[in-house]
Formats: C-alpha cells, structure tokens, sequence
C-alpha cells in the first residue's frame, strides 16, 4: 500500500517524452521494414514464376526432340492438362501462382512463349521464349 502513500510526483512510470521517443522508433522502423518486406514478396513471386516457366521449357525441349518440333498451340493454351507434358499439378501450383496461370503459345512449331499471368493482377505477366529469354514483371 506504500504505492498509494506517495505524492504524483514519486510515482513510476513512462514520461510523456520517452514514449513518443519509443513510437518514433517503432514508426522508423516500419517505415524502413515494410518496403523491404514488399521488395522480398515481389522477388519471391519472380522465383517461382521463373522456377516454373523453367520446368514448362524443359518439358517443351523433351517434346521437340521427340518429334521434331514444338507443339503448335494458338491460342495460348493452358499448359495442365496438354498432351505434350507430363506435369503434375502438384508441380505448377505455389504460394503465387496457379496451375492456370501459365499458358503456352506456339503457332509455327519452331518458336514459343510461355506466359505466366498474376492471379491478382491480370495486366502482370511474366514470360519465357524458347532461347531463354525471360521478359515481364510481376
């Protein structure tokens, strides 16, 4: 009971300066956090994007060097599902992306793209040729 025997000034506690101090802090923080945060998302999107654009591509060069050529595809197809490949959905589905979200497109068996489109953003695609260029962002 001695706590209620002091005067107001005795008393413990935060001032009214350490905890605007203290909220300074945690504000400049964040506001280095967060950006990087959302930089990370946008990288890890990109990686699993790329990881399975790669793994399309590589069931695109087995199909072309069994018979000869590409699968020719127009309009852009889904790639699950195709006869040309033997991916598993387990295999394309992610954090980020959806087993429909990558399409394949191939009008003359010589050349291809093959596109993955943001479930969230539509106007965001990511895609990769048959030379290995990647293009787009997430």
């Amino acid at each position: 009971m001695k706590v209620f025997n002091k005067s107001f000034d005795e008393l413990i506690g935060f001032s009214l300066a350490e905890v605007v101090i203290t909220l300074i802090v945690i504000g400049g923080l964040s506001a280095i956090s967060v950006p990087l945060y959302e930089h990370n998302i946008a990288q890890a999107k990109l990686s699993e994007a790329d990881a399975a654009l790669g793994s399309i591509r590589t069931q695109l060069r087995i199909y072309s060097s069994e018979h000869g050529q590409f699968p020719t595809v127009n309009p852009a197809g889904y790639v699950m599902g195709a006869d040309w490949n033997d991916l598993e959905r387990v295999d394309m589905v992610g954090k980020y992306f959806s087993d429909s979200s990558y399409r394949y497109l191939c009008e003359d068996g010589s050349s291809f793209v093959i596109s993955c489109v943001s479930d969230s953003d539509p106007n965001s695609v990511r895609s990769l040729n048959q030379v290995g260029i990647l293009s787009g962002d997430i």
